[in-house]
C-alpha cells in the first residue's frame, strides 16, 4: 500500500468482511498507468481493476485477516453422492436398472423418499455395477454444472471475493430423472459494485453454455429419429419404462432440425438429455429474479429498474403454470432463493455503472436466456 500512496489524489479504504476495499483517485501522471503504478499494482497482494476508460478511478481488493476453512469433506461427500445419482438416472434413462419405489401409507412422494435412502445402501451391495450403464448422462450432465459453478467461481476470484468451492445437490434417482438438484458456490464477502455482480453472475450461465453445446452436438449425433405420427413431434426419453416429451427452446429446436429435419419425433440418447437439462437449467438460472443469475445480470444492467423485470417473470411464471404446473415450483423456489422478493438486493456502490465496454456481456446472458428458455418442460 505504501508503495501506492504517492500515485493517488485521493482514496478511501471500506472493510468488506474479510476483504479491504480502496476505492482510489489516481493522479494524471498515472493514469497510463506509469511503470511506477504498474509496477506497484503487479506486487499487489489482491485484484485491482480500473473503473473507466479514462483509468482516473482505481478500485484494489486485498484479503485480510485469515482465510476461512474450506470444509473439503463436505464438498466431496456430495460431489461422489450426485455422481451415484446421476449415474442412476443415467441407468434408468438405458432401462438398465429401474428404480424401485415402495408404496406408503402416507403418500407416494414419502414412498419415493423412503426408497431414495434405500438406493444408496442397494448402491453399497452391489448394485453399482448395474448403474454404470449410465455413465454417459452422469459425464454430460455433471460437466455442464461443474463448469458452469466453475465460471462463477473463478470469475468471483478475479475479484478476490470469498467464495466458496461447488456444492452439489445430489437426489436420489426415486425422486428426480436427473439425480441433481444441480450446484451453488456460497459468496463470503460482499459483492462491491454492478460490474462485479455483472461479471461473476454471467461467468456461470455463459460457460455452462458453451458445455452445452458441446454435449447437444454429441447427443443429438447419437440419438435416434422415429417416424410416429404428427401428433408426437417432440423429443422425448423414457424413464424407468415410462416415456417423457420434452418440451422445446429455441436452441433444442434448431438442434432437431439440423440432424433430423425429416422426423417426427427424436429418441435421445443419454448425452442428448443431458444437454437438454443443461439448456433447461441455464434458462432457469437467467429469469431476471432476484439472486437467479439473470436477477445479477438484469440489475447490474438496469440497476433498480431490475425490480420491473422480476415482477413481470414472476407474473408470467404464474400464468405459464396453467400448462406446466412445474413453473408454479420454480416460481416458488425463486422466491426463496430470493428471501421471498423478486427485486435484486443492492451491492455496496449501486451508483458505479457497469462500463460501456462491458455490457455486451449482459446481453449476451439475454440472447442465450431467449435460445434457452423452454415455456412447457414436460409432457408425460
Amino acid at each position: 500500500m505504501d508503495a501506492l500512496i504517492p500515485t493517488f489524489e485521493a482514496w478511501r479504504v471500506t472493510r468488506l468482511g474479510s476483504r479491504e476495499v480502496i476505492d482510489a483517485i489516481v493522479q494524471p501522471a498515472h493514469r497510463g498507468p506509469s511503470p511506477e503504478l504498474a509496477r506497484a499494482l503487479a506486487r499487489w497482494p489482491g485484484a485491482h481493476y480500473w473503473v473507466d476508460a479514462t483509468r482516473e478511478e482505481l478500485v484494489l481488493i486485498r484479503p485480510v485477516g485469515a482465510e476461512a476453512r474450506e470444509r473439503w469433506v463436505l464438498h466431496l461427500v456430495l460431489a461422489a453422492l450426485t455422481v451415484v445419482c446421476s449415474l442412476a438416472a443415467g441407468a434408468a434413462l438405458t432401462g438398465a436398472w429401474y428404480p424401485t419405489v415402495a408404496p406408503s401409507p402416507f403418500g407416494p412422494y414419502v414412498g419415493a423418499a423412503v426408497a431414495g435412502v434405500r438406493f444408496f445402501g442397494e448402491v453399497a451391495q452391489g448394485a453399482w455395477r448395474e448403474i454404470l450403464a449410465g455413465w454417459s448422462f452422469a459425464v454430460s450432465l455433471l460437466s455442464i454444472l461443474l463448469v458452469h459453478e466453475l465460471g462463477h467461481y473463478f470469475a468471483a476470484r478475479r475479484y478476490a471475493i470469498d467464495t466458496s468451492p461447488p456444492f452439489f445437490l445430489p437426489v436420489p434417482p426415486t425422486l428426480s430423472p436427473i439425480g441433481s438438484l444441480g450446484a451453488f458456490i456460497r459468496l463470503r464477502t460482499p459483492v462491491l459494485d454492478r460490474r462485479q455482480l455483472l461479471d461473476v453472475g454471467a461467468a456461470g450461465p455463459l460457460a455452462g453454455f458453451v458445455v452445452t453445446l458441446l454435449v447437444l452436438v454429441w447427443g443429438y449425433s447419437t440419438s435416434e429419429p422415429l417416424s410416429l405420427g404428427s401428433e408426437t413431434t417432440a423429443d422425448f426419453v423414457t424413464f424407468a419404462g415410462r416415456q417423457i416429451y420434452l418440451g422445446d427452446s429455441l436452441l433444442t429446436l434448431g438442434f432437431r432440425h439440423l440432424f433430423f429435419p425429416d422426423a417426427a419425433a427424436v429418441y435421445l440418447s443419454l448425452p442428448a438429455f443431458a444437454g437438454w437439462v443443461g439448456a433447461f437449467v441455464t434458462g432457469l438460472n437467467l429469469l431476471p429474479l432476484s439472486q437467479l443469475d439473470g436477477g445479477h445480470v438484469l440489475y447490474a444492467l438496469a440497476g433498480r429498474r431490475q425490480s420491473i423485470f422480476g415482477l413481470l417473470a414472476l407474473v408470467a411464471l404464474v400464468v405459464l403454470g396453467r400448462w406446466s404446473p412445474s413453473w408454479w415450483l420454480w416460481a416458488v423456489l425463486a422466491l426463496l432463493i430470493g428471501g421471498g422478493r423478486w427485486a435484486h438486493p443492492s451491492v455496496v456502490a449501486p451508483s458505479r455503472r457497469v462500463p460501456p465496454r462491458r455490457r455486451w456481456i449482459g446481453w449476451l446472458c439475454i440472447v442465450v436466456f431467449v435460445l434457452t428458455f423452454v415455456p412447457v418442460p414436460f409432457r408425460l
